[in-house]
């Protein structure tokens, strides 16, 4: 059988691993789980309750294989296909690339988090505080980017992490800026790999179809 993945039309995690899957060029069946206009995954899909004991996705079913959570689910497919490989050769080249996409999941995705329903209060200081924390995040990324093209050195996991989160801090008002010229050159390379704009674009499109706002670099996609 095909493997499946479980994924929704907002998912930030999700398209971390359908992304994932399409750099491999491993086969799967995409399955977009139901999802209401209040940015809830209802009614959830029997599937994903029976896996995933937090009820999110993504959640990926391969023969007797089935696990949760992007960052597993990138190891699995790692072990699954190593070439071409996401993770850098070595164990200390490895282990800052892990640190890279664990710091975009755990630290930098909840402060765009915290933007959610704010975008009426921008001003306020949680919102503030909310974005100079990204910012923070966005000039340390810069700093990396002084020896590399990548986060990591070659293309992988760590820039997938990054460039998924960084859209959704787009649309919650953290977006980039000119402070971080190399980031924002970083990130139309990473745009334009086939892989991320065949998730991404129709992503956009669900936002657009629904009235919702598309960050300005990705208008290009609709």
């Amino acid at each position: 059988m095909t493997m499946q993945l479980f994924s929704g039309p907002l998912s930030m995690f999700g398209a971390k691993a359908q992304i994932a899957a399409l750099e491999k060029g491993l086969a799967f069946d995409l399955v977009m789980v139901p999802f209401d206009t209040d940015d809830r995954y209802l009614p959830k899909h029997p599937e994903v309750l029976r896996i995933n004991p937090k009820q999110q996705v993504p959640v990926l079913i391969d023969g007797d294989v089935e696990i949760f959570d992007s960052t597993q689910i990138f190891e699995y497919f790692e072990d699954l296909k190593p070439q071409p490989a996401l993770w850098p050769a070595g164990a200390a080249a490895r282990a800052n690339a892990r640190l890279l996409e664990h710091l975009s999941d755990e630290v930098f995705f909840p402060q765009v988090v915290k933007l959610f329903g704010l975008q009426d209060a921008m001003q306020s200081p949680p919102a503030v505080a909310a974005c100079a924390a990204c910012a923070h995040h966005y000039a340390l990324m810069e700093q990396r980017l002084a020896r590399d093209d990548h986060l990591a050195g070659e293309y992988g996991y760590a820039d997938i992490a990054f460039y998924m989160a960084h859209v959704f801090a787009d649309r919650k008002g953290a977006g980039m800026t000119a402070d971080t010229p190399r980031l924002v050159a970083w990130r139309g390379r990473v745009g334009r790999r086939p892989a991320v704009r065949a998730v991404v674009g129709p992503m956009m499109k669900f936002l657009h179809a629904h009235r919702r706002g598309v960050p300005e670099f990705l208008q290009e996609l609709l």
